[in-house]
This record gives structure tokens, sequence and C-alpha cells, in this order.
């Protein structure tokens, strides 16, 4: 499960990503604003929409660790991506955490939260 801020331009982009490169359908998505995810994750993850949140066998990743972590669980070339987990998680945040804070300005930011379109929907939790 990837739980990302469905107002996000950069979050819906990595998910418009994911679902085109998970050709066998590993992973769904919801909302971190959605009654899924309100159900799933803790109250810091709901309303810090600064971090995507990978949930895989009940564990819980976050930021890079977290987007490595999914693109490794796609398996072929997409695992090289586990290799970067190596360097400390304060090196990678320090980047995550400085596009995080300006998510908004660089990439936009959606009047209302992201939809599934009809294709989408059976990869969606709400």
């Amino acid at each position: 499960m990837i739980f990302f801020d469905g107002y996000c331009g950069l979050c819906n982009g990595f998910v418009d990503f994911m679902m085109k490169v998970d050709r066998k359908g590993l992973f769904k998505f919801s909302p971190l604003q959605g009654e899924f995810a309100k159900s799933h994750l803790s109250q810091n993850d709901i309303l810090d929409l600064k971090s995507v949140v990978i949930l895989i066998d009940g564990k819980t990743y976050r930021k890079a660790k977290g987007v490595f972590k999914a693109l490794g669980e796609l398996g072929g070339p997409w695992m090289a991506f586990l290799l970067l987990n190596i360097l400390p998680s304060s090196f990678l945040n320090f980047f995550y955490d400085v596009v995080a804070a300006n998510r908004y300005r660089l990439f936009g930011k959606r009047a209302t939260c992201r939809l599934p379109s009809q294709e989408e929907r059976s990869r969606f939790i709400l």
C-alpha cells in the first residue's frame, strides 16, 4: 500500500509512475487524507503530509527509505534502488525533506484530492 498526499502534484506523479511500472499490480494506493489511511496509520503520518508512507507486510516505511523500498519490491532493475538504503537515513532524508518542503511550489497543489479514473479504481482505496 502506498499512502500519499492526494493534493500534491509530486506525490500524484509518483503514484502515476508506480502504476505504470508496477505491471503486476503489487501496490494499491490511498490518499493520506482518506478514511482508509486514518484507520491504518498513526496520527503523525496523517497530519504530516510531507512523507509518502509505504505499508508492506505490516511494516511502514517513510520518506526516502519508503520510496526505495517500494521501487525495490517491483523487482528487476528497480531493485538497484535498494542499494541506496546503505546510505544513512539522515543523509537521504535531508534531500527528501528539502523537496518535500517545497513540493507545492515546485510541482503544484491540486484544488481537490485526487480521485482515481475508472481504469484506476481497482488500485485505490479511499
